[in-house]
């Protein structure tokens, strides 16, 4: 019998894991500053253009703080970064986060939508392979797992957009919204909530069918690592004492594969939401690009390719914090459901 948790563990152990990103999200935040500034080209250098003179690109770094020592910078931007401020971008002049907060919204948008159908493909594919094990489609379902994760997902973005948008022409090849209509009425910032609200049916057509091709390209994109997952924690659950008593109370194999199977087999799967949320953030970054998606991670690109320092800085500390606060929540819902892991 497992022990009984002590009165405030769960507090103590959420109180551990929130010093424990400090140093986690202090070493992220230096190696991006690093990054940035070994990487080649000049963002004075960047914005001006190839005919700008020495003098000019001078003074556009006295300008950007760039002459300043590394040290100073650094640890300005740590200063910025501990008191909320993500900084000025260069080439807008204007505070990043105020670039970003709008983008945001799509990005989750998307990455929630992507979610979904991986969820849901995921634990399909999962559950239907564990059932059916050593036959031909318990081989199929692990070779969908390997083959999704294997496929670049730009490569399947592309391959969505020919086939769906150009030869069947059902959906948009790209963007967020028709330019024909209005977008929605912006409360949440999610189009297709925002549209719902607003009660306007042929607007929430519009979101989903640009929502569609660019979620399901992401979300097909980790869909196979949940199978995976959900497969082996499945035979692992079936094999086990109580799924062999329940059949042989007579208990019928769909109940004992969903309630008892694919219950328990669900505990270790939430242990690898927070990575899989990685992930999806990763992978949204080059599906954004691929479909001119508006969100943080095309957003992202554009920077780099300019070398705003600050903007780039600004939203790989959004995406760090994200990352983080969704690891803790996933932490926090274990340690819920099994007390063994607060100690």
């Amino acid at each position: 019998m497992a022990a009984r948790a002590k009165p405030g563990s769960l507090i103590n152990y959420i109180i551990v894991r929130l010093l424990l990103t400090v140093p986690m999200l202090f070493i992220l935040l230096t190696l991006v500053f690093i990054l940035l500034r070994v990487a080649p080209g000049d963002p004075a250098a960047a914005m001006l253009g190839a005919h700008a003179s020495i003098e000019v690109i001078e003074q556009m770094r006295e300008q950007m703080g760039l002459n300043r020592p590394l040290y100073v910078q650094y640890f300005a931007f740590l200063g910025d970064v501990l008191t909320g401020d993500l900084g000025k971008s260069f080439r807008f002049g204007i505070p990043v986060w105020d670039l970003i907060k709008h983008r945001l919204t799509a990005t989750i948008e998307l990455v929630l939508f992507a979610f979904t159908v991986a969820a849901l493909i995921g634990l399909a594919v999962g559950v239907f392979a564990a059932s059916r094990r050593g036959t031909v489609w318990d081989v199929s379902g692990d070779f969908y797992g390997i083959l999704t994760y294997a496929f670049p997902i730009f490569w399947l973005g592309i391959m969505c957009q020919m086939l769906f948008a150009v030869e069947l022409g059902w959906l948009p090849t790209s963007g967020r919204f028709s330019g024909f209509i209005d977008p929605p009425v912006m409360r949440t910032g999610l189009y297709v909530v925002d549209s719902l609200l607003e009660g306007r049916l042929d607007k929430l057509v519009v979101a989903l069918r640009h929502l569609i091709m660019p979620g399901a390209v992401l979300g097909l994109y980790i869909s196979g690592i949940f199978a995976r997952m959900v497969r082996t924690n499945m035979l692992q659950t079936l094999k086990s004492d109580y799924v062999l008593a329940a059949r042989a109370r007579g208990v019928r194999e769909r109940w004992v594969l969903l309630r008892h199977g694919l219950k328990n087999a669900l505990v270790p799967v939430v242990t690898v939401l927070g990575l899989q949320f990685a992930l999806l953030l990763g992978g949204a970054v080059l599906t954004e690009t691929t479909f001119s998606w508006p969100g943080v991670g095309s957003f992202l690109v554009d920077r780099l390719l300019e070398r705003d320092y600050p903007a780039v800085q600004g939203i790989v500390t959004v995406f760090a914090l994200g990352v983080i606060l969704v690891s803790i929540l996933i932490d926090i819902v274990n340690a819920l459901i099994d007390p063994r892991i607060r100690y």
